[in-house]
This record gives C-alpha cells, sequence and structure tokens, in this order.
C-alpha cells in the first residue's frame, strides 16, 4: 500500500537513498551498475586504459561525494555519465601540458616502446599512426570531442548526450556535425599513415 503522497521508489532510488545515507555496500552496487559504461566513456575520452581507469576512480570519488546533491531531476545514469565526462575532461586539460613535455623530451632522445613482434618500419608506422590519431583527437575542442565520443563511439541517442552534456539537441547535432568534419580534415592531410602509404 503506498503512503500519502508518495510513490513506491524504484531500486536505484533506494540504493541512492541509502547510499546518501552512508550505506557502503548499496553505493558499491549503485557503482556496479554504471561502472563498465562509465569505464567505455572515460577510456574513449582519455585514448588509453591507465587514465581511463584513473579518470573512472576520480569520477567515483566525486559521485560519492556529490551524492547528497543528486535531486533525482535526471536519471541517477545520465547525472554519473555526466560527472565522468567532466571528470575525465579536467583531467586531460591537467595532463596535457605534462604529457606534451614528457612525450617530447623522450622522443628526442630516441626513445620508442619496445615491440617484439614488430619489424623497426611496421613499428614506426604504427607509432606514427598512433600519434596522428591521438593528435587529431586532441585537436578537436572538448565540447565536439564529447558530442562525438558520446554518439559514434558509446551510441547514445542525441537527446540522451543533449541530456548528459545540459545542451540543447540542436546544439549538440552541430557539434556533432563540426566535430566529425574537423577530423575529417586532419586525417585526410595524412591519409599516408592510414593504408595508401607507397612502398
Amino acid at each position: 500500500m503506498r503512503r500519502e503522497g508518495k510513490r513506491v521508489q524504484t531500486d536505484e532510488e533506494r540504493l541512492v537513498e541509502s547510499a546518501i545515507g552512508g550505506d557502503a555496500y548499496a553505493f558499491e552496487q549503485l557503482m556496479g551498475k554504471h561502472e563498465a559504461r562509465m569505464y567505455a566513456v572515460a577510456l574513449r575520452m582519455c585514448g588509453n586504459r591507465e587514465d581511463a581507469q584513473d579518470s573512472l576512480q576520480d569520477a567515483m570519488l566525486r559521485i560519492y561525494k556529490a551524492l547528497g546533491s543528486f535531486k533525482g531531476q535526471s536519471s541517477f545514469a545520465t547525472w554519473a555519465y555526466r560527472i565522468t565526462m567532466n571528470t575525465c575532461l579536467d583531467n586531460l586539460r591537467r595532463k596535457k601540458v605534462r604529457q606534451a613535455q614528457s612525450l617530447d623530451a623522450l622522443l628526442d632522445i630516441g626513445w620508442s616502446p619496445a615491440d617484439e613482434d614488430a619489424s623497426p618500419e611496421k613499428h614506426a608506422d604504427n607509432a606514427e599512426m598512433r600519434r596522428a590519431l591521438s593528435r587529431a583527437i586532441q585537436l578537436l575542442p572538448e565540447d565536439m570531442r564529447s558530442a562525438v565520443v558520446l554518439r559514434d563511439v558509446q551510441g547514445y541517442s542525441y537527446e540522451e548526450i543533449a541530456e548528459i552534456l545540459e545542451a540543447n539537441v540542436g546544439t549538440v547535432k552541430s557539434r556533432i556535425s563540426r566535430g566529425r568534419e574537423k577530423l575529417r580534415n586532419v586525417l585526410s592531410a595524412q591519409a599516408e599513415l592510414f593504408g595508401r602509404r607507397r612502398v
């Protein structure tokens, strides 16, 4: 029987309520429901497993600390993915300068990762391709990168992306279209890296 003025809570709402009340097990269950998709978002935004795992851990900590501010105006999943996306963007901004400095220094002294199965030529081509793709993605403005990753990699609908990014659907479509065009332009200038290299 329903109590006066109250609707029946979903399992997720009960978990959120318990987690807000300090129930660590409820928080673990809640994160367990969304962790895989949050990690997938982080991996596509960050470009490597280590940074994605760091961002996922940071995002979970942010979610835990901010649980009391969750008002249920959107679904918990949308709220959690928004925090994950923002955490990735924050971490990418912080890492950008450090990474550029350290990678440039290593490349300047001739360092490259070991790959026993690849010939030196194949290794050089693969390394160059990874750098080109990484640079192309990093060249996208963050708003476009977020929208393209959510749409083309994660498969979210325009409406879901609009809710996650707190933008209207028209803005989301525009960011995706402009982001795709920028990627095409950047990568088409380096077509020799992607299967059309002359031998």
